[in-house]
């Protein structure tokens, strides 16, 4: 394997990142994590633009164009002859002596990784091989003015303190806000349906709203037909549900088995929109029709719940 590493492409045994850098020594850094299916990755746009609100909210002035970042993660799959995979774009603030306060003058570090994933689509396999089992944390995310929720960050002990706590079978921690409102899952938003339609916690609450949650939140409003609601939730309300799913860039949309222990598992809507989901990508990236006219549009989150038109977003 060969990752990119500060503009260069270097094989997997030899990529290194300095002893200094402020993202080794204080989580001082963003990153995005994406799909590529046949070649190219999805929503591109929706997460270059998550990157740059992501810098913005930390004051990292990296000064690279997006264009160039693009570049990179294209070059990364390229030179490993990937076409259905995982990528990860990492920039750091770079190495900065001195304290933990940052200086202006940055001289950023940026790594691009990558590793083979299934075929997606309508003749794909799932990364997942099995529904979730969710369990709630402990642990709680830290409210706005303590951390920005919004930006994806090398910061993610929160999330690990939550996995931490797992105990039997459970693979997912389930996260509340200050005020014991749902918020996300450790590495994925969570989605439920009872007999109002379909439910998620609401992006301006202390959660990071991801772009496959975007996707799914537009395609059950424009092609499922499904009642839509975001709002403030208590726990109870996803225990007591017909049916819950996690969605990230990687297991797109996951079942939920159980949450602490009650069966809840999938079901009609979580299997159309997942039919929705997979006919989408199958359009956008493996040039088939996909049995049926959905809609050709990828949707990112726009930080305040609504829902964004990006066009045909990752270039396919």
């Amino acid at each position: 394997m060969q990752y990119h590493v500060d503009g260069a492409l270097v094989d997997a045994s030899e990529a290194a990142v300095s002893v200094d850098d402020r993202g080794f020594q204080y989580g001082d850094g963003v990153f995005e994590t994406m799909r590529a299916y046949g070649g190219d990755v999805f929503a591109f746009d929706a997460h270059l633009d998550r990157l740059e609100r992501s810098c913005d909210a930390i004051g990292l002035d990296h000064g690279l164009g997006r264009e160039d970042l693009r570049e990179r993660v294209v070059e990364t799959l390229a030179a490993n002859d990937l076409e259905d995979a995982y990528a990860k774009l990492s920039m750091t603030r770079g190495s900065q002596p001195g304290t933990v306060t940052p200086r202006p003058d940055v001289d950023p570090t940026v790594v691009v990784y990558a590793k083979p994933l299934p075929r997606g689509g309508l003749d794909g396999e799932s990364v997942w091989d099995a529904p979730a089992v969710l369990q709630t944390a402990k642990t709680r995310k830290p409210p706005a003015n303590a951390l920005p929720p919004g930006a994806k960050t090398h910061n993610y002990l929160n999330s690990i303190l939550a996995r931490d706590e797992l105990v039997a079978d459970a693979d997912e921690a389930l996260l509340r806000d200050q005020d014991d409102r749902v918020a996300e899952g450790a590495a994925s938003n969570v989605f439920w349906v009872d007999d109002d339609g379909l439910h998620t916690p609401a992006a301006d609450l202390d959660l990071l709203p991801g772009i496959t949650r975007s996707v799914v939140l537009d395609l059950a409003r424009e092609q499922a037909g499904v009642p839509v609601h975001t709002g403030e939730y208590a726990l109870d309300a996803v225990r007591a549900a017909d049916e819950c799913f996690l969605t990230n860039s990687t297991w797109e949309l996951r079942p939920v088995a159980s949450v602490d222990g009650i069966d809840v598992g999938g079901g009609p809507v979580t299997d159309l929109l997942a039919r929705l989901y997979d006919r989408l990508v199958e359009q956008r990236h493996y040039g088939a029709d996909g049995g049926g006219d959905a809609d050709e549009t990828t949707t990112a989150d726009d930080g305040t719940g609504d829902v964004v038109d990006r066009g045909d977003a990752e270039g396919s």
